[in-house]
């Protein structure tokens, strides 16, 4: 299964390339031809923190991870060398991208097995700083450093990337300008990046903060269909703006050599049934959209002060925002839009049978998502290193810790009501 799936992920240094289908124009491919992919097929890539065992701080041993793998099709390396990526094959559904990246967690486990290393899922390290990571030898990662030096460096963030796929570039863009009024779900559902070099950024995802900055960063530029997205991206790519399709560093985007649309906006969640829950959001809302454009629907992308807006309210607050929902200024819960969202959604729920992907994401707007519970836990601790440990321990049991504190909140003390009882 792995196997006949693995074509669609190859690595993210570059090899995937090859599955680009472009019209060459002299030595540059001005023009993109979309990619074939079955329509709604779906795709994930997990990027994970290396962390030392025993400190709990980053590792730069990427390189020894990928020796140890031996070419394997699910494991990638990142830009910086204390990054790691796990992939997907083409997925029908969300529950095969929980087990698909569970597949690959696995063989990395058995990868750095000996090498006293272990993982986590998180926007960003809570105490890192970038100047203590090595760069992975590559290329292109060698390119976007000289391109955009020291924003560049600051890189050192993991987010979660869904893809899914389109029936053709119209299809894509359409899909796109309707899938920008949910960014803010996303983001919010995901958000998990509170603190940045030792400091608490008083934000639930500063790693959303970092892509501003890159000139082809942030939300996408408006276009309308393929022909206006393929004018933008030859005449960024003849001005020497961008080198390829990856150099759009989008919230959401066209991968056209793959024939799908690319969510990038979510930071790393802690867990992998919440890589799943938040990838059924995304299949789900596709599915709801093809459904409007097949019934005439042309949609059209929200005005760029309210995208900005709210971006900027969930970044900052997370599950807690209150979104702007109309251009008159009328704001709602995010819980209240998710809810609404969710309802909106039923059909398709039942005939995917993710009942328990939305009612998980419904915890996640009740108790906080991963800002939350790390915020939590350093107020407790005031320990770094117990934040990172207790992220090691979610990834690797696939349980939030909010979910195992109320467990043991509610056991009960045997001694202590044996004595009551004497």
């Amino acid at each position: 299964m792995l196997n006949e799936k693995s074509e669609m992920f190859k690595c993210s240094s570059g090899t995937r390339n090859s599955f680009l289908r472009t019209k060459p124009v002299g030595r540059r491919k001005l023009t993109l031809e979309f990619g074939k992919s079955h329509p709604f097929t779906l795709g994930a890539e997990l990027e994970l923190q290396i962390l030392n065992r025993e400190t709990y701080e980053l590792s730069s041993s990427s390189p020894l991870i990928l020796e140890n793998v031996g070419g394997s099709e699910l494991i990638k390396a990142e830009i910086y060398q204390s990054m790691i990526e796990i992939i997907t094959g083409v997925c029908q559904n969300a529950h095969q991208i929980k087990e698909d990246l569970g597949v690959a967690f696995s063989e990395l486990l058995t990868a750095s097995k000996n090498l006293n290393l272990c993982f986590a899922g998180a926007g960003t390290h809570p105490s890192a700083i970038y100047q203590d990571s090595l760069i992975f030898p590559c290329d292109r990662y060698q390119k976007v450093l000289k391109n955009h030096q020291w924003i560049a460096k600051r890189l050192l963030i993991f987010g979660l990337h869904v893809h899914v796929g389109m029936r053709n570039g119209d299809h894509a863009v359409q899909t796109t300008n309707a899938l920008l009024h949910y960014l803010p779900l996303f983001l919010a559902l995901s958000a998990s990046s509170p603190f940045y070099k030792g400091e608490d950024t008083n934000l639930a995802s500063s790693r959303i903060t970092f892509f501003e900055a890159l000139p082809t960063g942030g939300h996408p530029y408006t276009f309308y269909n393929w022909s206006e997205f393929n004018e933008i991206y030859s005449t960024l790519l003849k001005s020497g703006s961008i080198f390829s399709p990856k150099d759009l560093w989008w919230d959401i985007r066209p991968s056209p050599m793959l024939g799908t649309i690319e969510i990038r906006i979510c930071d790393a969640p802690g867990t992998l049934s919440e890589c799943g829950a938040i990838a059924a959001l995304v299949h789900l809302l596709c599915l709801k959209i093809d459904q409007e454009i097949s019934n005439g629907e042309n949609p059209k992308p929200p005005p760029d002060w309210l995208l900005r807006e709210n971006k900027w309210r969930v970044a900052r607050n997370g599950v807690r925002a209150e979104l702007i929902v109309n251009e008159s200024g009328s704001i709602k819960s995010l819980t209240t839009v998710l809810n609404e969202t969710i309802e909106s959604l039923e059909i398709h729920i039942q005939n995917n049978k993710y009942e328990s992907q939305m009612s998980l994401l419904k915890k996640i707007a009740l108790h906080g998502s991963g800002a939350d519970r790390q915020r939590k836990l350093f107020r407790k601790t005031e320990q770094f290193k117990m934040v990172s440990e207790s992220l090691v321990q979610e990834l690797e049991s696939d349980r939030t810790n909010w979910s195992l504190q109320r467990e043991k909140k509610t056991k009960p003390n045997l001694k202590k009501r044996g004595k009551e009882c004497a």
